[in-house]
């Protein structure tokens, strides 16, 4: 079969975010602000994830939101402003130092009072939270090794139809490699095998920036 989703060129990739939702003040100077930061701003999520985030929040009327990775809060940022009316989003994340970028642009966009930041383990944070299932809708994009992990937290706190999202599931493309040794790929290669395989789930790779899974709890 001949694939149909590829790798972007630069070209292809300003063609795709210039028909995303435009970019707002915020975000631009949030965007400007990890950048700042060198190498590590890697880590942040790309213009189309943070719009693919806004849209799936919308489009499920998401009440109760958790994310795992908040990182500078780019992505929280575009999940809040997807909330439903009084809706709220739980942050798990261990830095103060670059959370507290987030929180300025959280503020500045009005959404500062739809988002509780816990600094603390994510695995931890999870555990804690009530075991109904009434999350709507959760993002995954921290450390690896533990994706697994996360994944059998959240999915029993979703409520039917709700969403998890999980980033980074591509890894470059290394993720196909199967004699791969090294622990990040091995680590993601075992999460896409457990939510492919997860009686509760529903997905789909998307190839969206470093790839992202997208499932649905039945």
């Amino acid at each position: 079969m001949t694939p149909k989703s590829f790798l972007l060129t630069e070209e292809l990739h300003s063609y795709l975010v210039g028909h995303c939702a435009p970019i707002d003040d915020v975000q631009r100077s949030l965007i400007d602000a990890t950048a700042a930061l060198g190498g590590i701003a890697r880590m942040q999520v790309a213009p189309e994830q943070g719009a693919l985030l806004t849209l799936l929040a919308r489009i499920v009327g998401a009440r109760r939101a958790v994310e795992v990775g908040t990182f500078t809060g780019y992505s929280a940022l575009c999940i809040a402003q997807g909330l439903a009316p009084g809706g709220s989003l739980l942050c798990c994340d261990v830095s103060e130092e670059w959370t507290t970028i987030g929180r300025d642009h959280w503020a500045r966009a009005g959404v500062a009072d739809r988002i509780e930041l816990r600094i603390a383990p994510a695995i931890d944070t999870l555990r804690s939270l009530p075991p109904e299932p009434v999350i709507d809708f959760a993002f995954i994009d921290a450390d690896k090794p533990s994706y697994v992990s996360y994944v059998d937290e959240l999915v029993p706190r979703l409520r039917s139809n709700g969403l998890l999202l999980i980033d980074n599931v591509l890894w470059s493309g290394r993720v196909v490699d199967a004699a791969s040794a090294d622990d990040t790929v091995v680590a993601i290669q075992r999460c896409n095998d457990h939510v492919a395989a997860h009686p509760d789930l529903e997905s789909v790779i998307l190839p969206v920036s470093d790839g992202v899974t997208l499932a649905r709890k039945r």
